[in-house]
């Protein structure tokens, strides 16, 4: 009698969950555009290549005056994405801004597109701006940095 106690409070419990788990991912997996990839989960393939460029950054501004770039990216893989550009003072975020769906085509146009990236820091010393681009599905990015000073 103690033994199909045992079985019904502790191995049961067990063995219907394992089975309930595995439905269960079957299902999502079922679902398009999903993969099982244990080995970088939440993590996307990020890319330092010369396909992205910071264009208009001097090396040195004056406190009243503004920070603007525009990028260039010459791949095609990311013809379409995301645009994210963070100024940081050492490991601290001092802006960032985001320029979602950014589509350039063939014509390999400056992004953002319809938009511009201008800030204006207002604290003296030494930054590094980083433009990083997320393809479409958001699973591989480029970046690029370079730094600057404010005086």
């Amino acid at each position: 009698m103690a033994k199909g106690i045992l079985y019904a409070v502790f191995v049961l419990p067990v063995i219907f969950s394992i089975i309930f788990g595995s439905v269960v991912l079957a299902d999502v997996l079922q679902e398009p555009d999903r993969e099982l990839n244990m080995w970088q989960v939440g993590m996307s393939e990020r890319l330092t290549d010369s396909s992205i460029q910071i264009i208009g950054l001097a090396e040195q501004y004056t406190i009243s005056s503004p920070v603007k770039i525009f990028v260039s990216i010459d791949d095609a893989n990311f013809a379409c994405g995301d645009l994210y550009v963070t100024i940081y003072s050492g490991k601290n975020v001092v802006t960032q801004s985001g320029f979602l769906e950014q589509c350039f085509g063939k014509n390999m146009a400056q992004l953002p597109i319809d938009d511009e990236f201008s800030e204006i820091i207002n604290v003296p010393g030494q930054y590094e701006l980083i433009a990083e681009m997320r393809d479409k599905n958001q699973k591989h990015t480029i970046s690029a940095s370079e730094k600057f000073t404010v005086k």
